[in-house]
This record gives structure tokens, C-alpha cells and sequence, in this order.
């Protein structure tokens, strides 16, 4: 049975039915049909056409809207934000925007023709005096309206951190970034210069990337990619930073570690890299290493150029092998 015109439900009908008729409102669900008998004629109706936009942040409110028929939706910051809630025949609207006696927050649009009942401000506060159930039943929405709304922003607040984490996260590897290299990188070498930490830096290149992608597709070369990666998780400790430089390139942050031991750990990769090709392979998978160490002069981007610069000395010297970058504190 669908909720029927104001009108029979304050005039001239059967009292069972008027009442049957009451429990399909979620504001007068419970209360007795005769207890309202004579603040109901003073509610108002309105029709609205589909898009009609019945509250909106840019003006006041001063009046509870009881969906009969039809159709509403919430959007929060404009018309065209996605709906965060559907207001069907029972629901109602404005009721937050005139308890707390400031302009709605949310925009609410007809979906379709839409029959409205129109409680003002005055008649609801005398419909709250009148019946205790009412009372309840006002704060029954109040709450679900607000458990609603906690719900769309944690949600939203998902996204927004899940959007947060894809900006400096790089897809294919699951590593960090350029965009978090950058932050993080500068931060931590900032750490060990002030503690007077050793702190090192190395550049990865895989050998022949571009050869094996022709040869085998990229498909392929993404898995070999996300293989390396996995590599560095394996042989770094928590507190080492990698990021995926770009393309076929790796950077990797070892705070509190001399040279000596950066070229270990880097040996150590490097073999591990080499172990990964199948002999169904003619191109082999193998990496070469530049390692820094940070001087007193150094900040993020003069250590990638002299590990990059030891990286490249690595493959001029035959590739698949770890380089060292002269360090000096002139």
C-alpha cells in the first residue's frame, strides 16, 4: 500500500486506516492517528518536477520535508557529486538544517514527479511537544541521518587514502614512487646528517631491458620488473627505502651503512638477479649497481647523480657487476 495524499490522512476516513497509513512515515511511525489529528490539516503539500532542487546549501531552511511519493537525492558539494543517498516514499528531509538552525549542507533534487507533505519549523516543535513517540522518532532519523553521512566519509576518506597511496605508489611493483622517493629520501638524509650517520645510496639498472622487451614482450618485462623488486624486498632491511626510479631503474636509500657494507648487500642482490633467469632463456636477467656514499655536501639529487654515474660505470665495465663511486668531502 503506498502512502496516500495528505488529505486522507487527516480527513474523514477510518481511523485503523488513517493509522496504517502513519506507519509508512518514518517520523509518525507508532503514534496514534487521533493524538495528531489536529496538527496534520496544518501541514502543507507540495508537487515537484523532476530536478527540481528542493534544498540546497546557498539558501535557508525552515521546513522538514516528508517524502509521500516519488523520489529525492542527497549530493554533497554540488548537483553533479555523486549521490549519497536515496530518499524514498516515508523518508524525509531538512530536518538536520532546521534542528541545528543553519543552512542545509547537501543538495536534494527531485529524481522524479515527487508529492510532498511540508512541516514547518513551528508545527514540528509542536508535534515534538505533543508526542514522545514523534520525539523519538525525530531522533531515530536524526541518528541514522548522521550514521549515514559518518559512513559516506569514511568511505570517502577510504578513497581519498587509497588515492593518496596510488600517487606515490608504482603500480606494477607495489614500491614507492618517484613523487615518494622524493619526500622520503630528502627526509631521511636530512636524519642521518644531523645524527652524523653514514647513510648510502644505490642506483639499479637491469642490463638490457629494452633487448629482452623486443624479445619476449612486455608482458614479460614487467614480470622480470616486479622479479627484481621482489629481489631487493628480499635482501633490504625495513628500514632501507626503495623506490622504482623509472623505467628499468631502482633506487634504494641504506641509512646507517658504510660503503663497505652497501657493496656487500649490493653483491648479494646482484647474484640473486642472476639466479632468476631459466635456461629457456637466451637473454640473461642480470643488474648493475652503483653505490654513494653521502658527504657532507651531498643531498638527495648530487647522491643519485654520483651513484647513477657508478651505475653506468658498472655496465661500461661489462655489465652485471657493482660500482663504487668516488667519495670525496672537498
Amino acid at each position: 500500500m503506498g502512502i496516500a495524499n495528505l488529505e486522507s490522512l487527516a480527513y474523514g476516513i477510518d481511523t485503523d486506516f488513517r493509522r496504517s497509513l502513519l506507519q509508512g512515515i518514518a517520523l509518525f511511525r507508532g503514534i496514534d492517528a487521533d493524538s495528531m489529528s489536529d496538527l496534520l490539516p496544518q501541514c502543507g503539500r507540495i508537487d515537484v518536477v523532476e530536478g527540481h532542487v528542493l534544498l540546497s546549501p546557498e539558501r535557508e531552511n525552515h521546513c522538514v520535508y516528508v517524502v509521500l511519493s516519488g523520489r529525492l537525492t542527497v549530493h554533497l558539494g554540488s548537483l553533479d557529486a555523486p549521490k549519497i543517498a536515496d530518499l524514498g516514499p516515508g523518508s524525509c528531509a531538512g530536518e538536520m538544517s532546521l534542528i541545528e538552525n543553519k543552512d542545509p549542507s547537501a543538495f536534494v533534487v527531485a529524481t522524479e514527479p515527487s508529492h510532498l507533505m511540508v512541516i514547518s519549523h513551528t508545527l514540528l516543535w509542536r508535534m515534538v511537544d505533543r508526542s514522545h513517540t514523534f520525539c523519538k522518532n525525530l531522533l531515530v532519523v536524526l541518528s541514522e541521518r548522521v550514521r549515514s553521512d559518518n559512513e559516506y566519509i569514511a568511505s570517502s576518506l577510504g578513497v581519498l587514502r587509497q588515492a593518496e597511496r596510488n600517487a606515490q605508489t608504482d603500480a606494477l611493483t607495489g614500491l614507492g614512487n618517484r613523487h615518494w622517493m622524493r619526500t622520503m629520501f630528502e627526509r631521511e638524509v636530512t636524519r642521518t646528517l644531523h645524527a652524523n650517520k653514514e647513510l648510502c645510496l644505490m642506483m639499479i639498472d637491469v642490463d638490457n631491458f629494452k633487448t629482452f622487451n623486443d624479445k619476449y614482450g612486455h608482458i614479460a618485462g614487467d614480470r622480470v620488473l616486479v622479479a627484481v623488486a621482489e629481489a631487493l624486498r628480499e635482501f633490504l632491511r625495513p628500514t632501507d627505502l626503495i623506490a622504482r626510479f623509472g623505467g628499468d631503474e631502482f633506487a634504494v636509500l641504506l641509512p646507517d651503512l658504510q660503503v663497505k657494507q652497501a657493496r656487500q648487500t649490493a653483491e648479494r642482490i646482484r647474484q640473486q638477479v642472476a639466479g632468476l633467469s631459466p635456461p629457456s632463456l637466451s637473454t640473461a636477467i642480470t643488474v648493475s649497481i652503483g653505490i654513494a656514499g653521502r658527504t657532507q655536501r651531498d643531498d638527495v639529487g648530487t647522491l643519485v647523480q654520483r651513484a647513477d654515474g657508478a651505475m653506468y660505470d658498472a655496465k661500461e665495465a661489462g655489465r652485471n657487476r657493482v660500482a663504487v663511486a668516488q667519495q670525496s668531502d672537498e
